[in-house]
């Protein structure tokens, strides 16, 4: 058992998140065809069960050596499950701030982790709007789930894994793309970020939604920023009204040719992730079903690509009897057995 908040820091900045594989996916290539490649990053296999303790993990750090004595976030999932992970980890009381949309199985994970949990409002944004509040009465540090410089730093660590991992692949040159899911944006930044700390500026991304969370794709069509007026859509973790202005800022600076938005319905999410969990025995949420799906249907934002990584972000909001739930409820003819 650590004896030290430093001993804390130490042991959490080496195992915060795991050097995730990268793997050859022979389904995934064959679904496009044509002699292309398809390599997966396996962020699903992260301790927290996403990709979120990258940047989650840097950001409770540095707020830590900071002195901080009490964290505070908002989530509806993933994000709350890893700063709950880092927190106890570092021995610091965190306060998670849900939406009412939570399930109530991330609810009791959050709390086996040791967290306080509080509910308010319907969406995340409402229950972020929450969370910063309670900052200032517990005079605490805020780790959002997306929007910070210190997350982004931590999320663009895998670009920089994906790169020494190609080169053991027999791969020395940069990938054609890079598929991403996209909510506030964080992991397309980090992504982004990563990209351009490699040498691979050149790498675009396909950054996918979902129709019904699609506040990405909306504001760069429209050149502003566009705030939903609610998320329809059963990939709740990309359940963010309004992306981060910085992120998207940077995005529309980018331009089309570097940050390709890419937008499916709900159904092929889901069949995508249905696909994977028979091809790859990984089951995983929407969320991170629609960047599988840009390649499951060769999206068009992926001509031309011939090398191709997916990260697959993973998602603690998935059961099987959820999966069920939404086969019946978009009428894919599915059943868990």
């Amino acid at each position: 058992m650590c004896t030290s908040i430093e001993e804390s820091i130490q042991t959490l900045t080496q195992s915060r998140s795991l050097k995730t594989p990268l793997v050859f996916s022979e389904s995934l290539s064959r679904a496009l065809g044509a002699d292309r490649r398809v390599f997966l990053k396996l962020d699903c296999l992260q301790p927290p069960g996403s990709f979120k303790v990258r940047g989650i993990g840097r950001t409770i750090i540095r707020s830590v050596e900071s002195g901080a004595k009490h964290l505070v976030c908002s989530s509806g999932g993933n994000a709350g499950l890893a700063a709950a992970y880092c927190a106890r980890t570092l021995g610091v009381p965190l306060t998670v701030v849900l939406p009412s949309s939570t399930p109530p199985a991330i609810t009791k994970r959050l709390q086996q982790y040791g967290a306080d949990t509080m509910v308010h409002g319907a969406v995340w944004d409402e229950a972020d709007h929450k969370a910063q509040q309670l900052v200032k009465e517990l005079d605490g540090a805020y780790v959002h789930p997306f929007d910070q410089e210190d997350t982004w730093d931590g999320h663009a660590s895998l670009v920089h894994e994906v790169q020494d991992q190609l080169n053991r692949h027999g791969s020395v040159s940069p990938p054609d793309a890079f598929v991403t899911c996209v909510g506030g944006g964080g992991l397309l930044m980090g992504i982004l970020r990563g990209l351009d700390e490699t040498g691979w500026n050149d790498v675009p991304v396909v950054a996918c939604e979902t129709e019904g969370a699609s506040s990405m794709s909306q504001s760069l069509a429209k050149g502003e920023l566009v705030t939903l007026a609610g998320i329809n859509s059963v990939a709740k973790s990309l359940g963010a009204a309004r992306v981060s202005e910085r992120i998207f800022n940077h995005c529309l600076q980018l331009g089309p040719s570097k940050v390709r938005p890419w937008v499916m319905n709900d159904t092929m999410a889901v069949e995508a992730i249905i696909r994977f969990a028979e091809d790859h025995r990984i089951l995983v949420e929407p969320a991170c079903g629609a960047a599988l799906a840009a390649v499951y249907n060769n999206s068009p934002a992926l001509d031309g690509c011939e090398t191709i990584v997916v990260e697959v972000c993973g998602g603690a909001i998935i059961t099987p009897g959820l999966l069920t739930s939404w086969c019946e409820q978009l009428g894919i003819d599915w059943s868990y057995a």
